[in-house]
C-alpha cells in the first residue's frame, strides 16, 4: 500500500490561555503564563492552590445547552476545540450526499470525568447510590468525548480514545496520522482533552508528591531550571483535523504543517518514573526520525515534554542528547507547559497546535520564568523570550505514566 503524505487543515484548542487557536497562540508569543490560584474549589488547608484554569468557559458559545448539560467538563472542551477545528478547516456540518463513513476520531482523556466521580460518590453516600444521575456512566467514560464529537459531525469511521496519560494526545494525532497515511481513512479529527482540577486529582497528584506546591505563579512550572518542583495541573483540549494531501489540495484547503512522522515506545520499567536517561523517550524520538525520512540534523526545534519535575526534564534532556549528538547544542528546545500548566491527556495535543504554528510562522515559543540553570539541563530552552527562526521540522515529545512515549515529526509546509 503506498503512504500518502499527511497535513493539518484545522486546528481549535481552548486551554489556559485562551478560548481559541488565535488567542491561544497570541498568549504564546507574548509569553503569558496562564498559572493562577485555583478557583474551582476552595483550597484553604492545601498543599497545592495553584493550577492553570480555563478561564470564563460558557460551553454554550460552542453547543447547545441541552447538549451541554450532559456533556462534563472535559468532553466540553473537546466539543468546543473540535468545533473550531472542523470550522477552521472548512469542513463543519456534514452534507447531503456526502459520505463521512471514511472519515474517524482519536480523542484522548487520561482521566475523563473525575470531576462528575466526585460530586456522583457525595451525593450516593448522602442520598443512596440508586439516586446518581442516569447520565453519571455515559458523561464520564474517557471515550466519550470522542464518541460525542464523531456524533456531532458524522464521522463514521475508527473512533477512539487513547488513555495512555500524558501521552495521550500525542498518541491520538499519531494513530490518526497512521490511518490517514495508510489509507484507512480520509479525514481524521484527533487530539486530547482534560478537565482534573479537582480535589480528588489534585490530592492524588500531590500525596506522591508531583505537584508544585508554591505560592508564586510566576515560579510554578519552571521546566528545565534548578529549581523546580513538580507540574502544575492544567485542563483544555486541543484538536486537529488531518486529511490526505491530495484531498486537501483538491478542495483548496489551507495547510497549517505536514505530520511526516510518529513514534511511539513504551519504557516498561516503572509505574511513574520514566527510564534512566530517558531511554524509551529517546526510542520514541529516533522511531519518529526514522518513520518520516528526517536525519536529526534537520531538526530544528523540539516541544518538550518538559514538565517541570527533576526526572522528566533531566531525563528528557538525556534522551535529546542521545537521539541529536552533536546537533543537540544548537537545537532550540521549549516547553510550552510553563505558559499552560500540564495538561495530561491533552498536553501532547496542544503542543502539537502550537508547533505546527511555530513551523508555519516561524516563531518559536519560549520557556518563560526560566532563571537558574541546571547542569543537568543544558541545551537552548529559548529562555523567557520566544525566537524568530523558520525551520524545517520539528518535533514534540509527551511522555506518560506507566512508561508510554509518543513523538510527532511536524514539517514545514511549503507548498510542494
Amino acid at each position: 500500500m503506498d503512504r500518502r503524505r499527511v497535513v493539518i487543515t484545522g486546528m481549535g484548542t481552548v486551554n489556559p490561555l485562551g478560548h481559541s487557536v488565535p488567542d491561544s497562540w497570541k498568549a504564546v508569543r507574548d509569553g503569558v503564563c496562564g498559572i493562577g490560584a485555583i478557583t474551582r474549589y476552595d483550597t484553604t488547608g492545601r498543599k497545592v492552590t495553584l493550577a492553570a484554569e480555563v478561564k470564563n468557559f460558557d460551553p454554550e458559545e460552542w453547543m447547545e445547552k441541552k447538549d451541554a448539560k450532559r456533556m462534563g467538563r472535559y468532553t466540553q472542551f473537546a466539543m468546543a476545540a473540535a468545533v473550531e477545528a472542523m470550522a477552521d478547516a472548512g469542513l463543519g456540518e456534514p452534507r447531503e450526499g456526502e459520505d463521512r463513513t471514511r472519515w474517524g476520531c482519536a480523542v484522548s482523556s487520561g482521566i475523563g470525568g473525575l470531576d462528575l466521580t466526585q460530586e456522583e460518590t457525595l451525593k450516593g453516600e448522602e442520598k443512596g447510590y440508586d439516586r446518581v444521575s442516569p447520565f453519571y456512566i455515559p458523561m464520564i467514560i474517557s471515550n466519550m468525548a470522542a464518541g460525542l464529537v464523531a456524533i456531532r459531525f458524522g464521522l463514521k469511521g475508527m473512533s477512539a480514545c487513547p488513555v495512555t496519560a500524558c501521552a495521550g494526545g500525542s498518541n491520538a494525532i499519531g494513530d490518526a496520522f497512521r490511518a490517514v497515511r495508510d489509507g484507512y481513512a480520509d479525514v481524521m479529527v484527533c487530539g486530547g482533552t482534560e478537565a482534573a482540577i479537582t480535589p480528588l486529582a489534585i490530592g492524588g497528584f500531590t500525596s506522591m508528591k508531583a505537584l508544585h506546591t508554591g505560592t508564586d505563579p510566576l515560579r510554578a512550572s519552571i521546566p528545565f531550571d534548578a529549581e523546580r518542583s513538580g507540574f502544575v495541573m492544567g485542563e483544555g483540549a486541543a484538536v486537529l483535523v488531518l486529511e490526505s494531501l491530495e484531498q486537501a489540495q483538491a478542495r483548496g484547503a489551507r495547510i497549517y504543517a505536514e505530520v511526516a512522522g510518529y513514534g511511539a515506545t513504551c519504557d516498561a520499567y516503572h509505574m511513574t518514573a520514566p527510564a534512566p536517561e530517558g531511554e524509551g523517550g529517546a526510542r520514541a524520538m529516533a522511531e519518529a526520525l526514522a518513520d518520516g525520512g528526517a536525519a536529526p540534523e534537520q531538526v530544528g526545534y523540539i516541544n518538550a515534554h518538559g514538565t517541570s519535575t527533576a526526572l522528566n526534564d533531566a531525563g528528557e534532556t538525556a534522551a535529546i542528547k542521545a537521539v541529536f549528538g552533536a546537533h543537540a547544542r544548537t537545537l532550540a528546545v521549549s516547553s510550552t507547559k510553563s505558559m499552560t500548566g500540564h495538561l495530561l491527556g491533552a498536553a501532547g495535543a496542544a503542543a502539537a497546535v502550537f508547533t505546527a504554528l511555530a513551523l508555519k510562522e516561524g516563531f518559536l515559543p519560549a520557556t518563560v520564568n526560566y532563571r537558574v540553570p541546571d547542569p543537568a539541563c543544558d541545551l537552548d530552552y529559548i529562555p523567557n523570550a520566544g525566537r524568530e527562526e523558520q525551520v524545517e521540522y520539528a518535533l514534540t515529545d509527551a511522555f506518560g505514566f506507566g512508561g508510554h512515549n509518543a513523538c510527532l515529526l511536524l514539517r514545514r509546509w511549503e507548498g510542494k
